[in-house]
């Protein structure tokens, strides 16, 4: 049978081991070359294709239902779902997601896109099968990266309390999330893996009981039940953990050995309660150099698969936002002691790495853990230090309670940097930063601030490190800047809630936040030529807005426009519009922004599009909103 002829998992029932090492060898492939093509998550799902094949083939996938955790890893359960004609539209617009989508699939049984949410989503099925007397398996697939989210000790812990409802926890043990694992839990699951007595008896205990004069054979039937006890004699510590917490441990298991695999989920469906399988796997199995570079290879740009080089671009790119900010952040670490750069297992993609590299003493990796994240950042700062947060925008949202409560309550000085902010293209709606400003700027005592480009970035680097009196936050996109010149050092802070006038101009005012101000500018420009003159500012901070800059002008112009890369609900236009009506300035305002939707996966320029932001579009929406009799077409 061919990877391509399956459209159902269960068509995998009754395949042999070696049929099943052809598909395997089959998905390894469409994978690789799919994602050298489009991009994506590489090492992930390279890692866990056995795993995948030997789970299919023991569960009923008509009844029973399989829980990806975060949902990268997951391209193999794609490729035997249904679809591998339209595999090679993955992560583009209107093809297959880069994670589980519960619309996408009917095998898709839980959309996720962020950590650790697997055990306690398979739980709540789980719960309700039990509830309306149906009969069917759950299963949590779940990183040893994401078991350090303090959700997923949660779910085990509240699972581990029910032994009664049959739940199946596969623990997929790379040792790995992104980066290198950090903490004392993937500490302890290498140190299972790797247990010496566990290798011994594992590879030895059979064949030595086989060499009993006229017992060994006789022994076959109690061979499993003497092998378990013997381990728990030799190595009391393994699993020990997850027993005492309620679960059956299992493991740990070969992750690319589809006889033990086979074996070992049939002997886990046949247990009551709660059970773990502990299986242990390589991250980026099968291909060499994913194996070699299992943190550069969790996820790629387009590449060339012979020699795992980026494929390069037509032209030179301008530095990106994230490795600006990380120059910026390591050169004021060397001078000031006191910074301390905090990451939740996203040193890479946040810059961060640079920081540790340079100065291994002023940088923490807590794990998945944003919450812990802040409030450890608040802890720091209670002690006189300058905690520098790196969270994506997205992930800094399940860290809402802590922002709140331990820092901004308090009023400590945390500064917060959300990478990621706006749209980020092909990881789609769960990946998207477009709620930060919204969910930050109803909090008090807090600062918000965007820069126009990668120069004023620096600046506000600086102005985050230098503002003592209580927590700020500053937002970025993902990408290249655009190539204004930088400086190596000599930045000055910002004047904290000041905008700058860009343009000016009698017609309509433009006020624009972060990565709309050069959009906004080139929409003037377009304006310019239909005889319309706009005033530009770069707002600079949404919180505290600067409102003798704003507000005036507002009232002389009579016409305001408000852009910015976010949620138009709560966000920055409505900033402008709630300060104009306590001015009881009443002129008639156009937001533009991202309106009630989710924007799904594509390239962010496409998105753009779709939403009505690029320059083009905001000056014919301009003129037709306030111009209507100078209305002609803008090209």
């Amino acid at each position: 049978m061919h990877l391509s002829e399956i459209t159902h998992p269960n068509q995998l029932h009754g395949l042999s081991v070696r049929q099943l090492q052809q598909i395997a060898r089959q998905i390894r492939d469409k994978h690789l070359q799919t994602v050298a093509v489009n991009g994506g998550h590489l090492g992930p799902g390279l890692g866990v294709v056995e795993l995948t094949l030997g789970l299919y083939q023991t569960l009923d996938l008509d009844r029973d239902k399989v829980i990806w955790d975060v949902g990268h890893q997951a391209y193999p359960h794609k490729l035997l779902t249904g679809r591998y004609d339209r595999f090679h539209t993955l992560r583009q617009k209107d093809g297959v997601a880069g994670y589980l989508k519960l619309c996408e699939n009917k095998f898709d049984h839980f959309g996720a896109g962020h950590a650790s949410t697997s055990i306690s989503a398979a739980l709540g099925m789980a719960l309700a099968r039990d509830l309306k007397g149906e009969k069917f398996k759950a299963v949590a697939v779940i990183g040893d990266g994401a078991l350090t989210g303090g959700m997923a000790l949660e779910a085990i812990n509240h699972a581990g309390h029910m032994p009664k409802t049959n739940l199946l926890v596969v623990l997929n043990d790379n040792d790995m999330s992104i980066s290198r694992n950090v903490g004392a839990i993937p500490r302890y699951l290498n140190k299972m893996r790797l247990s010496q007595p566990v290798q011994f008896i594992k590879d030895n205990l059979e064949e030595q009981f086989k060499q009993i004069p006229f017992v060994g054979e006789s022994l076959s039937p109690e061979l499993a039940r003497i092998k378990e006890g013997m381990k728990r004699l030799a190595v009391p510590k393994v699993g020990a953990v997850f027993e005492e917490l309620g679960f059956t441990y299992i493991g740990p298991v070969d992750g690319h050995n589809l006889e033990e695999l086979i074996a070992t989920f049939q002997q886990a469906h046949q247990i009551q309660g709660p059970v773990l399988v502990h299986v242990a796997t390589i991250k980026g199995k099968g291909y060499e150099i994913a194996e070699l570079d299992q943190v550069g290879y969790h996820a790629q740009s387009p590449f060339n698969v012979a020699t795992g080089k980026a494929i390069p671009s037509n032209k030179p790119k301008p530095p990106a936002y994230a490795k600006v900010f990380s120059h910026t952040l390591v050169k004021l670490a060397e001078q000031n002691p006191k910074i301390v750069g905090i990451t939740a297992a996203m040193a890479t993609g946040t810059g961060l790495d640079k920081l540790q590299a340079k100065l291994p003493n002023q940088y923490v990796d807590v794990g998945i853990a944003e919450q812990h994240a802040i409030t450890l950042a608040a802890g720091l700062a209670t002690q006189g230090m300058r905690p520098v947060a790196a969270i994506y925008s997205t992930f800094l949202q399940r860290a809402y309670d802590q922002i709140i409560h331990d820092v901004c309550i308090q009023n400590l000085p945390v500064f917060f940097c959300l990478d990621r902010a706006g749209i980020v293209g092909s990881d789609g709606p769960t990946h998207q930063g477009m709620y930060d400003i919204a969910y930050l700027r109803c909090i008090p005592n807090i600062v918000i601030m965007a820069p126009k480009d990668e120069a004023e970035l620096q600046r506000m680097v600086v102005t985050g490190v230098e503002h003592t009196s209580g927590p700020i936050a500053m937002r970025y996109p993902r990408g290249n800047g655009y190539g204004v010149p930088l400086m190596e050092e000599g930045w000055e802070p910002l004047e904290i809630g000041k905008g700058e006038i860009l343009r000016t101009g009698d017609d309509v005012l433009i006020v624009a936040y972060g990565t709309m101000v050069y959009p906004g500018m080139q929409a003037a420009e377009i304006l310019s030529e239909h005889g319309i003159e706009a005033t530009v500012i770069n707002a600079r901070f949404v919180k505290p807005l600067d409102t003798e800059l704003i507000l005036p002008l507002a009232k002389k112009i009579g016409r305001v426009i408000t852009l910015e890369e976010g949620c138009i609900m709560g966000g920055f236009g409505s900033a402008i519009v709630e300060a104009l009506m306590d001015a009881d300035i009443l002129v008639p305002v156009k937001r533009f922004g991202v309106p009630d939707v989710l924007v799904d996966h594509a390239e962010p320029n496409e998105s753009k599009t779709e939403l009505g932001l690029t320059s083009h579009q905001i000056a014919e929406r301009v003129l037709s909103a306030f111009f209507k009799q100078q209305v002609s077409a803008v090209v």
